[in-house]
């Protein structure tokens, strides 16, 4: 299987989920690519290039950070291949996290992808999926109204502020894109600069204004799913608590000092999970992650999931293996099939 993983920037990129996929990929014998999302050429008529680098077969290395850095390093070099001679193309780059000044790579990669996905190669996520859920706060309000908090979407000030007081003036404000916990605030009743944050936030675009849940000081589960169901592994389930240690901060990224730990399946987020895994499966989605709150879901990450890169760490499975055996598999169904099974079928199939 040839397999070419799709980031925002090598240079700054860290030993995170996508990067232990692409391990594990290597490790089982797979030839594979890493590549930039600005590294697509596109000639009418020819299959997109793709600048990229090959992880070298003869690669030794001690750890996930040491295996990065040397594909980082300039003695593996840059190389221009068909996008043709792949099998699998896995978009990984979370345009919700570029910068102002790289615009242009926000909706690139997916509109790169979808070029690929017609010329045959399995994309994943479903590019048309991707292409849906861009702003996936947006795609989280398609989602049964029985498992989300109430919200209100908007640009006006005073329909945020309606909202407020019908909230008994406790709710969490956060713009509609983004991630990793950046501009999030929870806005109680006294707030000083409710003023202040709204008009910075409205600067930015629309605003969620979203019921605050008192259960998120415990801390949020990171509900990880393949093919629309919970990851599974040895008896194991994809189910990451992340807490942080900081009583004054009711977020809970890891990016901003939560800590992870393994969380227990409830009936709350089975219920969670048979609400949303057929309407995933349906549009697409091969991976996504989940984050809830008691039986809330608060968010769904469509684009770039994380949590692969501790599990073991915290007492759980390496779950890449089993990421890496769907994808072979999907590969297998779609030779059997002849290539007529389409994209979206084999991005969802176990």
């Amino acid at each position: 299987m040839k397999i070419c993983f799709v980031i925002s920037d090598l240079k700054k990129e860290y030993a995170g989920s996508t990067v232990a996929m692409l391990k594990k990929a290597f490790e089982r014998g797979h030839s594979s690519y890493i590549m930039n999302v600005g590294g697509f050429n596109f000639v009418h008529g020819s299959p997109v290039d793709i600048s990229c680098k090959e992880i070298p077969k003869s690669l030794k290395y001690e750890s996930p950070d040491d295996f990065l850095r040397q594909i980082q390093g300039d003695k593996v070099e840059w190389m221009t291949i068909s996008s043709e001679e792949l099998d699998v193309l896995f978009v990984r780059n979370n345009p919700t996290e570029e910068a102002r000044d790289r615009h242009w790579a926000e909706h690139s990669g997916l509109a790169f992808a979808r070029a690929i996905q017609q010329q045959g190669v399995l994309v994943l996520n479903d590019a048309n999926a991707m292409a849906h859920s861009f702003i996936d706060k947006m795609y989280f309000e398609e989602l049964s109204k029985t498992i989300k908090p109430e919200s209100v979407i908007t640009r006006d000030k005073q329909v945020i502020l309606d909202f407020w007081k019908a909230s008994d003036k406790n709710i969490v404000l956060k713009p509609l894109e983004g991630s990793g916990g950046q501009n999030i605030y929870l806005m109680g009743k006294d707030k000083p600069n409710f003023k202040q944050i709204v008009n910075s936030l409205l600067d930015k675009g629309y605003v969620i204004a979203q019921e605050f849940l008192p259960g998120v000081s415990k801390g949020d589960v990171r509900v990880l799913l393949m093919n629309g169901k919970i990851l599974e592994k040895d008896g194991e389930l994809g189910l990451i608590r992340r807490i942080n240690s900081d009583k004054d901060e009711f977020r809970s990224n890891l990016a901003l000092g939560g800590k992870a730990e393994k969380a227990k399946l409830t009936p709350e987020i089975e219920r969670i999970v048979e609400l949303t895994g057929p309407k995933l499966i349906r549009d697409g989605f091969f991976f996504v992650g989940l984050d809830v709150v008691d039986d809330k879901l608060i968010e769904i990450n469509c684009m770039s999931p994380g949590g692969l890169a501790y599990t073991e760490e915290i007492g759980l499975p390496d779950f890449t293996e089993t990421v890496i055996e769907s994808i072979e598999r999907k590969i297998e169904y779609k030779k059997l099939n002849k290539n007529e099974l389409s994209n979206k079928e084999l991005a969802t199939m176990d």
